[in-house]
């Protein structure tokens, strides 16, 4: 659906609604600031108040109309303008009527774009987006920069907007749905840094090459004094084109021109000039694709100034975001870990490379209708045992069981919930072992989202070590 983007300069007086208040920040966000700007905000959401009470209490002092648990077409007629949540399909008849309507379509992101007086940097890729942001966020404040760290990570930023300062610097996460909203708007940021592309919310975008196309927005309107961080390791990256500055980081190969690892060490040649940042071994996050994360983030933070003895403490410091390869407990020298944020294949697939000890795996969830071949593969080679759960448990079980060259294949069980999962793993762990929840795919239908399930997660964990013997 094509939508027509319209310049509103001022929002004082105009009748606008929000449509997806959600629990993630976003909706909240737009409600405040547009109702502090003056305007006549109505709130609509299919989730019911009770499931939105959360959010709702943030709202609790201002003037805005609430219609929850369903839609009302009025509110899509007879208004100036609709701010969309991400996640609302673009399918929705009710974004539909809005268009044919001729009703402003946009979004919290893209109304922050087009008003933050600060330069935007921009982080978006299939996986590694929170940890790269969160990171570089960390290496910016370390340096004495004022830094606004938000986006897709959880935290709106419009309400903020006031505070920010033109020589402040602002950290996005963007996904996928924001850069279709951004996309309208034809702007992407100052720096971008794009982690990796692999498949990823095809029951979305219905195509890779849709995936591909939206995904480039981040870098697709940037001018020549501009910058995208790309990662060389990444085929369809090192294919990608800007007008600014293309810079790459790579995991795998030494780079005339861009950031690279050697010897534990962090070499970014950049304009005629070698920056060595010193990690030796006191990483604190897991896995090769965390070292290109920590590359990522360290090319933006040279190129916002920060000096290196910054970098490199915040990266010494930096211990990881929950729900991404985060250590949960040990319970009888079996260690357990929470990665409920990899909700693709190629991030599960990093988790199970991330570890070096026998692993037992769970994974499985909803269907996002992504490949899970080389996903199965990777359990067929570097796992002891998988436990599968969800709407996508047989399909991956089918698919080990299929492969042929392999003479050893992991032990494989089917569980009705994650509290089954975990109870199974820690009977079939012994010491010196790693179980690892890393699903390769989104919690829906099981969860409200995948923070739901890595907490329910390490609440079952701690269970068990409440039952195990001393």
């Amino acid at each position: 659906m094509n939508k027509r983007p319209v310049e509103i300069e001022s929002f004082k007086g105009k009748k606008i609604t929000v449509m997806g208040l959600g629990l993630f920040g976003g909706g909240v966000g737009a409600v405040k600031y547009l109702a502090s700007q003056g305007a006549d905000v109505t709130v609509t959401d299919l989730k019911s108040a009770e499931e939105l009470s959360a959010s709702l209490k943030l709202l609790d002092d201002l003037a805005v109309k609430f219609r929850l648990g369903k839609h009302f077409e009025e509110d899509f007629v007879s208004t100036d303008m609709l701010v969309v949540s991400p996640a609302v399909p673009n399918d929705s008849r009710f974004l539909q009527l809005a268009f044919e309507n001729n009703i402003c379509i946009d979004s919290e992101l893209s109304i922050f774009f087009r008003l933050c007086p600060a330069p935007i940097i921009g982080v978006t890729g299939s996986n590694g987006k929170s940890t790269t942001t969160s990171l570089l966020g960390e290496m910016l404040k370390e340096a004495g920069i004022k830094t606004w760290v938000g986006g897709n990570i959880g935290i709106s930023l419009l309400e903020n907007l006031e505070e920010i300062k033109p020589d402040d610097v602002v950290v996005l996460e963007i996904s996928s749905f924001q850069l279709e909203y951004l996309a309208m708007i034809e702007m992407s940021p100052h720096i971008s840094i794009v982690t990796n592309i692999a498949p990823n919310h095809l029951d979305r975008h219905e195509t890779m090459e849709n995936y591909i196309s939206i995904k480039k927005t981040i870098i697709h309107y940037q001018q020549e004094d501009d910058y995208a961080i790309t990662n060389y390791d990444d085929p369809i990256l090192k294919k990608w084109e800007t007008k600014g500055h293309q810079l790459w980081f790579s995991a795998t190969k030494e780079l005339e021109h861009g950031a690279f690892l050697r010897n534990n060490e962090i070499i970014i040649n950049h304009n005629s000039k070698s920056t060595v940042i010193p990690c030796s071994t006191q990483i604190n996050i897991k896995g090769i694709h965390n070292w290109q994360n920590i590359m990522a983030a360290s090319y933006a933070a040279i190129l916002m100034h920060a000096d290196v003895e910054s970098i490199k403490n915040a990266i010494t410091g930096f211990t990881g975001l929950e729900h991404r390869l985060e250590y949960a407990q040990s319970i009888n020298e079996v260690q357990y870990y929470n990665d409920s944020k990899a909700t693709t294949p190629e991030a599960a697939i990093a988790g199970v490379k991330a570890f070096d000890s026998p692993t037992i795996l769970i994974a499985g969830g909803y269907d996002k209708q992504v490949s899970l071949h080389q996903f199965a593969q990777e359990c067929a080679r570097n796992t002891k045992c998988v436990i599968l759960i969800g709407n996508t448990a047989k399909t991956i079980q089918t698919l080990i069981q299929d492969i042929k060259e392999k003479k050893r294949k992991p032990e494989v069980y089917m569980a009705a919930s994650l509290d089954e999962s975990v109870r199974k793993a820690s009977e079939v762990a012994e010491p010196g072992d790693i179980v690892l929840l890393s699903p390769a795919c989104a919690s829906f239908g099981m969860f409200a989202n995948y923070e739901e399930r890595g907490k329910k997660f390490k609440e079952f964990v701690r269970h068990i070590v409440a039952e195990a013997p001393c």
